[in-house]
């Protein structure tokens, strides 16, 4: 019998570990958002500043993670940082005021920019290529059923409080997540195996020596900046995560302020949407490497704003549907694609710099997005500006896409 490929035993950890990131608190963060602003009165806008600060350190610490990992490889940098994100959320249940309520983000952003979807991507690179959309939209899966346990999040902050929930969460994320971290490793060359588990493409002359049938090489960090596709690549991620990470911080809030759902109703949209999310991670397991990805990224933009404005001018339950098939397929669809096409046109061998240097640029999406519609909730009474604006910037991020074609490869020196 065939030994399975262990690359995909890396896919399967990699993706269990975005299973507890995302429904300990990457997605569940939203019903943390609505529960602690009627138990401590605090802002929509102090609120999202904790997500700001998550993705703020994220992108200060992008471009070093990835000159790290380059060198040493992803594989210590992943335990340290389950051990650091579930020490936060204890930390997140002792919280009392503002203050230790960010320092407590600051220790989960830490240990989730060292073990989250940065890393893992970055180690599933260099193991895959052929298959390597395939294994991204795999990998993405975790990611997406954690919504599934959104529901179960929220009623534990109703029948036990935040508190016991953060703690409970945090020796569940220690528990589990440290055995699957040290499944991941750095390179397939460094364990007898070959990218794809496929025979290597090295040939051999009459002579004896060995050279390569590719007379181009990989992009350096340098070399990726100076083109155009690195910039409108990451103007493009960045113009999603406005939508995407509004929706995390706000959805369930608008739903519940705005159209009257309870949290527990609101939480079971959010649950819809995760399996339209799951949906969309499959149509991309399927079409990611046979066709052109940055078109698929730029059909999900569309999909990203035309959902958020059915959220926004909801008038009943069809349209609420509407925005979680739509915005839910878009993101599963173009989620794993964001870094399988970066290094598709830029290589493996400086992928952990380059994707660092974009996380930069893209953190503007990332924290615009939740302060944007907090900001103008808090302004206006209501999400409809907010979300309206967000709607319209990520159908600009389509064109950036369609802009956004493969660069020629540099010849080998």
């Amino acid at each position: 019998m065939k030994r399975l490929f262990y690359g995909w035993k890396m896919v399967a950890a990699g993706s269990a570990l975005q299973f507890l990131q995302a429904g300990l608190m990457t997605q569940s963060f939203g019903a943390y958002v609505a529960v602690l602003q009627a138990e401590r009165g605090w802002s929509k806008t102090a609120l999202s500043a904790a997500a700001a600060i998550q993705q703020m350190e994220s992108a200060i610490l992008g471009p070093i993670l990835g000159w790290f990992m380059d060198r040493f490889g992803p594989q210590g940098m992943i335990r340290v940082g389950i051990v650091l994100f579930g020490l936060g959320l204890m930390l997140l249940s002792t919280s009392s005021h503002l203050p230790s309520f960010y320092a407590a983000f600051v220790v989960i952003a830490l240990g989730s920019s060292l073990c989250g979807f940065f890393p893992i991507n970055v180690a599933l690179i260099n193991w895959f290529e052929r298959y390597r959309a395939r294994a991204l939209s795999a990998m993405s899966i975790g990611l997406a059923f954690g919504g599934i346990s959104v529901p179960l999040v929220a009623w534990s902050l109703q029948a036990f409080g935040w508190r016991a929930t953060a703690f409970t969460s945090g020796i569940i994320a220690i528990g589990v997540g440290l055995p699957l971290a040290f499944v991941i490793r750095r390179r397939p060359e460094d364990h007898g195996e070959t990218v794809d588990g496929l025979p290597s493409q090295t040939l051999t002359t009459p002579s004896g020596s060995s050279f390569s049938e590719d007379p181009t090489r990989d992009f350096t960090a340098r070399e990726a900046l100076r083109t155009q596709a690195f910039w409108l690549l990451s103007l493009g991620h960045g113009f999603a995560l406005l939508v995407v990470n509004a929706v995390v911080v706000h959805a369930i809030s608008h739903m519940n302020q705005g159209l009257g759902y309870s949290v527990a109703q609101a939480s079971f949209v959010y649950t819809l949407l995760t399996l339209s999310q799951i949906g969309g991670v499959l149509i991309g397991w399927w079409i990611g490497d046979r066709y052109e990805k940055r078109l698929i990224c730029a059909a999900c933009m569309l999909m990203h704003a035309s959902g958020l404005l059915f959220l926004t001018y909801a008038a009943s339950v069809w349209m609420v549907i509407a925005f979680a098939v739509l915005h839910g397929a878009g993101w599963g669809l173009r989620g794993p694609f964001m870094q399988a096409i970066r290094a598709d046109y830029f290589g493996r061998s400086a992928i952990g710099m380059i994707l660092g240097l974009s996380f930069m640029i893209i953190v503007v999406g990332q924290i615009g997005g939740p302060m944007i519609a907090g900001a103008l909730a808090d302004a206006t009474g209501d999400y409809r500006l907010g979300f309206t604006l967000l709607a319209a910037f990520a159908g600009l991020g389509s064109v950036f896409f369609l802009l956004a074609k493969r660069p020629p490869r540099p010849l080998a020196r």
